[in-house]
């Protein structure tokens, strides 16, 4: 580590200058995009353009690195913004604020970007140090408020930025190609998670079928009932203390109430929650866009949860794995959406009575089928949890890269 404290922590071996102190402004003639008005009017719009229009929306879905735009923009609605016609390093300063960007397709400008022109610096350096920087814009909001932020703030924001360009160019390539890598993995896990939902299709729908040892396939599945097929659950021993108290994050799954609210909600009572175990199953009413009609998760280890949840125990005969990708299929939303009464209450939860949930229609089949889907569903959740952790890891380690190598 260098004792210097305008170089940063970690560089590249050959570079051994001082970094020089610079005011943004100075390095780029920093102007506010413009949006025409009344934004949603169709006359600005047209889907045949080659200018495209560049929205926060597309930002975050893009991560920042926009190479396709669903909007485009007419002849008319060029006339009302600044377009861009090649790549450019961008700043949005309205919702996602500080958040670079640069655009590899011509575009309109929406005005709540800052558009940095004639940069005197290496467009993918600069765009890693306000990326790097992005969090530390708060310092010009008030506590808990939006940042207002605009040209002349960035304008005055100081900067150290290394003296020769090919110190910039090295950094900001050494970045791009690590964001490459991860783009890379992000589409593998796209594609994973559209194999599984894929192969969960046909396997619901009978499309696809498994075949015993002897290469037989199993016989017919049965349409039954949810009620024939598990036990409701309800209630607990009022000794039963040292149990975890787990809720339902429909994005996440089972999480400990401490973990998701920062406190245990309970209390000192708990009544209002019921014991299960593991491989029990319980069911959230609650209506989120993940999970519009709820959803359903098995128990990992024996726990509380919210008595709200419609917790069930499968037969001896039944699955718990298998149950619980029949719900993730949404191949019952279809039922669900007819048995429940009304939209979400006040408290966020839907309005279907226990009796309307268990006499749910399924098609199961026999037990060691169910068992043969349940095992190659898992392996592929398996795999996708292992490709999400990789893409953690290189999230999380261009994080500290970015910390050690400006300053």
């Amino acid at each position: 580590m260098t004792e210097q404290t305008n170089t940063p922590e970690l560089r590249f071996p050959e570079y051994k200058n001082e970094w020089d102190l610079k005011k943004i402004g100075n390095l780029a003639n920093i102007v506010r995009g413009a949006s025409p008005r009344p934004i949603k009017d169709s006359k600005w719009f047209d889907d045949n353009s080659e200018v495209g229009w560049l929205r926060i929306s597309d930002v975050t879905q893009q991560n920042g690195k926009i190479k396709f735009l669903q909007q485009h923009l007419s002849t008319e609605g060029q006339k009302k913004t600044r377009v861009l016609h090649e790549s450019h390093l961008l700043l949005s300063i309205a919702a996602s604020v500080g958040k670079p960007v640069i655009n590899y397709v011509k575009t309109g400008v929406h005005d709540g970007f800052l558009i940095f022109m004639k940069p005197k610096f290496n467009l993918y350096f600069m765009f890693n140090w306000l990326e790097n920087f992005q969090l530390k814009w708060n310092k010009y909001g008030q506590p808990g408020s939006q940042v207002n932020l605009n040209s002349d703030l960035v304008r005055s924001q100081d900067i150290y930025i290394p003296h020769l360009y090919e110190e910039q160019e090295k950094i900001g390539n050494f970045f791009n190609k690590l964001d490459r890598q991860i783009e890379l993995e992000e589409q593998k896990l796209e594609k994973l998670e559209e194999q599984k939902k894929g192969y969960m299709q046909k396997i619901f729908s009978q499309e696809l079928r498994f075949k015993d040892e002897e290469d037989n396939v199993y016989p017919d599945w049965i349409r039954t009932k949810l009620i024939n097929i598990v036990t409701p659950l309800k209630g607990q021993d009022d000794n039963i203390t040292n149990l975890p108290i787990l809720t339902i994050s429909a994005s996440r799954g089972w999480l400990n109430q401490k973990e998701r609210f920062s406190q245990v909600i309970a209390g000192n009572s708990l009544k209002k929650y019921t014991q299960v175990k593991k491989n029990d199953l319980s069911y959230n009413k609650g209506n989120s866009k993940v999970a519009k009609y709820g959803i359903v998760f098995r128990l990992k280890n024996e726990a509380l949860v919210p008595n709200v949840y419609k917790s069930f125990r499968p037969n001896e005969n039944i699955d718990s794995i298998f149950i619980e990708k029949y719900f993730h299929n949404k191949t019952l939303d279809k039922q669900l959406r007819t048995r429940i009464t009304s939209t979400a209450r006040t408290d966020g939860l839907l309005n279907i009575s226990d009796q309307d949930f268990y006499d749910i229609k399924l098609y199961i089949p026999i037990l060691q089928e169910q068992t043969k889907i349940a095992d190659f569903l898992n392996k592929l959740d398996k795999l996708i949890e292992k490709q999400s952790s990789k893409i953690i890891l290189l999230k999380h380690r261009k994080k500290g890269l970015l910390q050690k190598m400006f300053v």
